[in-house]
């Protein structure tokens, strides 16, 4: 799940009071009025969102959109009363991962013949079907969250380890043994931030085509075989049998591990590419970092939980949204919602757009570049993930990571739990 910060008062969400106004029938008086909810927190991305919404109207008189602030961690439960109550914003933000629900219960409209070609084009298939329920397109996928690894040069140069270029990514082989190259001293290697393991080890798992989830006659159930248990067994040896990870990072969040990682404490930290505006506002005078590509086993794919725009089934101007939607996520307008963000946008053209006008520094060549390796997984699509995930997976890994439970150990807990769990 991409990032859910508090950023703006869940006060500023009566916006969303009213029905939308909007009206297909072009011969109506007056221009068609949208309502957009928008979740964007960061400064350049509300400065964006609000930029593009002005300009939209400016150059479109007969299509007025009403820009509404949202927050990302009160906008699931007063969507639901909105849809229920029958006054939805014509256009609202949200991720795949969660407009699932609302799909299935009528609430979104098909975006599949209100979308152009040339439009549609531009996202590869693999993130179209995070957005696919039922065969209906519900959403409008822009940005994307990969997991990356950072990295302090100085230490990297130290150690005669040569930087990957975007695209040309370690095996994980190679990480572990670059890993073993930095750990000297008072240095690990890496720092495995493992408070919440369970979507990462899912996103990574699909390097070694670790599906977790097989689904045999409208049946779904969890199966933990060797593809499963790769990515746990090397996070785990990484820390008890080479000790090229830190144990002290097991317990930590995401972004815990900075203090340690700016301290050269650790000499690589995978994470989110929406850590790289940390290392940009947070990193010491004279801190040298570089991206690292995502670590490769027999791909680099991971799973892709993209942002969305999706327009309401109620809304009476569905056409005039599509309009909105494809002017609001254009290359040059997805690129520059991306950079606000610190995320990957899923446009091919957008991604152009933005390492051009980045030059790739900070990291965004090797962002933009790990957009080609995201696709759906497995466990997207199983109703009872996230249950699964709360009662057995995070528990389980957490022991294991911890070291108190054997990997066959940890494979039966994630079986049994899908067996009470999945339907």
């Amino acid at each position: 799940m991409l990032r859910k910060l508090v950023a703006v008062s869940a006060a500023l969400l009566i916006g969303l009071s009213g029905c939308g106004s909007g009206d297909d029938d072009t011969s109506s008086e007056g221009p068609v009025k949208l309502r957009f909810l928008s979740l964007a927190w960061q400064k350049d991305s509300l400065a964006a969102n609000r930029e593009l919404v002005d300009k939209w109207n400016a150059e479109h008189p007969d299509i007025q959109v009403e820009y509404v602030q949202g927050d990302w961690n009160s906008v699931h439960d007063q969507l639901l009363t909105s849809f229920e109550g029958g006054d939805a914003p014509d256009i609202f933000q949200y991720e795949s991962a969660s407009i699932g629900e609302f799909a299935k219960q009528g609430y979104l409209a098909d975006l599949s013949g209100l979308l152009s070609d040339g439009f549609k084009s531009e996202v590869s298939q693999g993130i179209w079907d995070t957005v696919t329920v039922d065969g209906k397109v519900v959403g409008a996928p822009f940005l994307l969250e990969s997991q990356v690894v950072l990295a302090n040069k100085k230490l990297l140069d130290a150690a005669g380890v040569t930087v990957p270029a975007a695209g040309q990514a370690w095996t994980w082989d190679e990480f572990q043994a670059n890993a073993q190259k930095l750990t000297k001293g008072g240095t690990y290697g890496v720092a495995w931030a493992l408070k919440s393991p369970t979507n990462r080890v899912m996103n990574l798992s699909l390097n070694f085509d670790g599906k977790f989830f097989y689904t045999d006659g409208g049946k779904t159930e969890v199966r933990v075989g060797d593809a499963e248990k790769e990515i746990p067994r090397r996070i785990h040896d990484m820390i008890y049998v080479s000790k090229t990870a830190s144990p002290d990072a097991v317990g930590m969040g995401g972004t815990d591990p900075l203090p340690g990682f700016f301290a050269g404490k650790y000499a690589m930290l995978p994470g989110g590419v929406f850590l790289r505006q940390q290392m940009v506002e947070q990193a010491p005078a004279g801190f040298e970092w570089v991206t690292l590509p995502p670590i490769k086993g027999n791909s680099a794919n991971q799973a892709a939980n993209p942002q969305t725009l999706s327009i309401s089934e109620d809304s009476a101007g569905k056409k005039q949204a599509a309009q909105f939607i494809e002017y609001f996520l254009n290359p040059a307008n997805q690129a520059r919602l991306a950079q606000g963000d610190w995320l990957v946008p899923t446009g091919k053209k957008a991604g152009e757009e933005l390492v051009k006008a980045t030059g790739g520094k900070q990291g965004w060549d090797v962002a933009v570049a790990s957009a080609a390796d995201l696709t759906i997984a497995p466990f997207q699509t199983v109703s009872g993930y996230p249950e699964w995930k709360t009662k057995f997976a995070t528990p389980a890994l957490q022991q294991y990571f911890a070291n108190k439970i054997t990997l066959d150990q940890l494979g039966t807990q994630l079986v049994d739990g899908g067996k009470q769990v999945l339907r």
